[in-house]
């Protein structure tokens, strides 16, 4: 999908670049298929922040995704492509042949009136859920389930896909995600064929500051120009060095590169962790 680049009619439009929306085939939701979404402000439901640099934005209905994929064997036509604000993916809207209506996440490459499927019986093509054990390696692949039957949580945002690399575990398959990590799956649960669509989305510009905010995003205030008692960072005359044994958390943890991870519960599934970045 192409990036169109706006006219310099103002300082905003100068560097912003939009989405064609060319693969948008209808402009507005399955009625049945949406709900009302309450916005939080990035607090849980004690009302504390838990996640800061959050709130305001356009209004929402949020879209029922069929992440699980488990409406076996039974063929759907493509409807429609649609844009979906609460995700950086298409979605597609599937007509089933007994009648019913879902949405899945759009793959690249597929188009209206195509026909897909999810199964172990069905072919390799994008759209289509399988097991992993019944996946040829080296295939592309999204939406990924951890659990079988839980629905998929992995390799869902646009551009994305892992890999399948290998089947030489009894009960587990080694997918390589996205951020380089190599981990096991368990053979049996779902994956879609294909990489996520609207691989043009990282190379959107915003260009202004209330472009921001319609996707609910707040400002963020560097921590060198708050007060001492804020921040790690701040304090002091003019402009001052962060000093101590570098960069800090406004919790004073080291915001520098750090491991984080705590889930030992998980950690027998991770076959390879993810590269680490070259500086």
């Amino acid at each position: 999908m192409p990036i169109k680049v706006y006219k310099p009619t103002s300082p905003g439009r100068r560097d912003m670049s939009g989405q064609t929306f060319e693969e948008v085939t209808r402009s507005y939701p399955e009625r049945g298929l949406t709900q009302g979404l309450r916005k939080r402000g990035g607090r849980n439901f004690r009302g504390k922040v838990t996640i800061r640099h959050r709130g305001g934005g356009h209004k929402r209905r949020y879209r029922l995704i069929d992440f699980k994929r488990d409406k076996f064997d039974v063929p759907a036509r493509v409807a429609t492509i649609e844009y979906d604000p609460n995700r950086s993916a298409r979605i597609a809207l599937l007509f089933y042949a007994d009648g019913e209506k879902r949405y899945i996440i759009a793959p690249l490459g597929l188009r209206v009136d195509d026909k897909v499927m999810s199964g172990p019986n069905a072919e390799i093509r994008p759209g289509n859920a399988l097991p992993l054990n019944s996946i040829p390696l080296g295939t592309q692949i999204h939406n990924i389930e951890l659990q079988e039957g839980k629905g998929g949580q992995l390799v869902r945002s646009a551009g994305t896909s892992a890999q399948l690399l290998a089947k030489d575990h009894p009960l587990y398959v080694t997918v390589r995600l996205p951020s380089g990590e190599e981990r096991y799956v368990p053979k049996n649960c779902l994956a879609t064929i294909g990489q996520v669509g609207n691989v043009e989305h990282g190379n959107v510009k915003l260009g202004k500051a209330g472009r921001k905010r319609h996707l609910g995003i707040r400002p963020t205030v560097r921590g060198s120009a708050m007060n001492p008692n804020d921040h790690p960072h701040g304090g002091g005359e003019g402009r001052s060095p962060i000093g101590m044994a570098g960069p800090k958390t406004p919790w004073g943890q080291p915001a520098q590169g750090r491991r984080t991870r705590r889930n030992k519960r998980t950690d027998k599934y991770i076959f390879r962790r993810r590269s680490k970045k070259r500086r």
